[in-house]
């Protein structure tokens, strides 16, 4: 796999790669995931507790999830960055309502500040891309042709 070519590209790769580690960390060690979301880890769970179907399901979508941003960083796609600042903006305001809602943990608002400032830092990656590339540079405010679509000998 080749390394980042902007700055934006940058902040997805890292975020791809913590995704993927923290979903592998869920599927092998769920309750260390649990306890770094602050949630409680009891001895036994009454019949009827499906928190392991979730966590299992969670976090196989946030290992496949860091193979997408990955993907998306190696092809340079974009659009995508662009994408992703928008939903990840979304997923800041659902986590922090959950954690005033008392729906979620305390703790649960460092997942939360975690989507927002990776929000606005691939913004600001994109942004700094821009200016450093210059009006009607290939990729100055858009997709270059490259990256639009991954080329089949990006996958392999």
């Amino acid at each position: 796999m080749r390394l980042p070519r902007s700055a934006a590209g940058w902040t997805i790769a890292v975020f791809g790669v913590l995704a993927l580690l923290m979903g592998a960390v869920g599927l092998v060690w769920p309750e260390a995931l649990l306890r770094m979301l602050g949630f409680e880890v009891p001895a036994t769970r009454a019949a009827g507790d499906h928190t392991g179907t979730f966590l299992i399901a969670s976090s196989m979508a946030s290992f496949n999830m860091g193979v997408y941003y990955l993907l998306a960083t190696v092809t340079e796609w974009r659009s995508f960055f662009r994408f992703t600042v928008l939903f990840r903006l979304v997923t800041f305001t659902v986590f922090s309502i959950a954690v005033l809602a008392d729906i979620a943990p305390g703790r649960f608002f460092g997942v939360a500040a975690w989507e927002g400032l990776g929000a606005v830092a691939t913004a600001v990656g994109l942004w700094w891309d821009d200016r450093r590339a210059g009006p009607g540079a290939v990729g100055g405010g858009g997709d270059s042709a490259a990256g639009a679509v991954p080329a089949a000998d990006a996958v392999h």
